[in-house]
């Protein structure tokens, strides 16, 4: 099963540090994401980051940057929902709901969530029910394609496979193990990292 790595909203010291090790970890493919920041901060990011993992991460602003640095892809939302004119990379969207689902033409992912209840965000509830889940894995909406996000943790992964998905979205989960504004140390988020990979397994 694929693990991506969803950015933290802001930008910090050790940043380039904890992807680039996450990288060398065996992390699949990162996701950065920076709503309304400079671009210039971005470019600054990716500078830090050698260019063998480049083709591992994927934008979703500021979608220049593709071409700029040789990245992956961009990724939509309903914040950023077209595509640059002549665009040929991979592409991937969020999904908010199984109806979603039904038409993902032109993707080469989505994002489905939440599947479990947000870390980051407390007030976000998983928006649907294992039978539904596993209802939509018999119709065939969830397969491959699909990485389940929202509330991912060593503990859910495993239920993951059970219903399809082809990877997951982490966030909370590992971000929470480093205090962005004033942390050094992130040995803790390398070791939880490595729990999750073995849970992905």
């Amino acid at each position: 099963m694929k693990l991506i790595l969803l950015s933290t909203p802001d930008f910090f010291v050790e940043e380039d540090t904890i992807i680039n090790a996450l990288f060398e970890e065996g992390l699949d493919l990162f996701h950065l994401r920076k709503p309304h920041t400079e671009p210039i901060y971005s470019e600054r990011l990716l500078t830090l980051i050698p260019q063998q993992w480049h083709d591992h991460i994927v934008v979703h602003d500021h979608f220049y940057l593709v071409d700029e640095f040789g990245l992956r892809g961009v990724h939509l939302s309903k914040e950023v929902n077209s595509l640059p004119q002549n665009y040929h990379g991979s592409v991937s969207r969020s999904c908010h709901s199984l109806d979603e689902l039904r038409d993902r033409r032109g993707m080469d992912y989505v994002f489905l969530s939440p599947v479990f209840n947000s870390i980051t965000y407390p007030e976000r509830h998983a928006g649907y029910t294992s039978e539904q889940l596993h209802n939509a894995t018999r119709a065939g909406l969830i397969d491959r394609k699909v990485m389940a996000a929202g509330g991912v943790n060593s503990d859910t992964l495993s239920q993951l496979s059970d219903y399809g998905f082809g990877g997951a979205v982490i966030l909370g989960d590992l971000w929470t193990r480093f205090n962005i504004h004033s942390g050094l140390d992130y040995k803790e988020v390398i070791a939880h990292f490595r729990k999750l990979r073995k849970a992905a397994e």
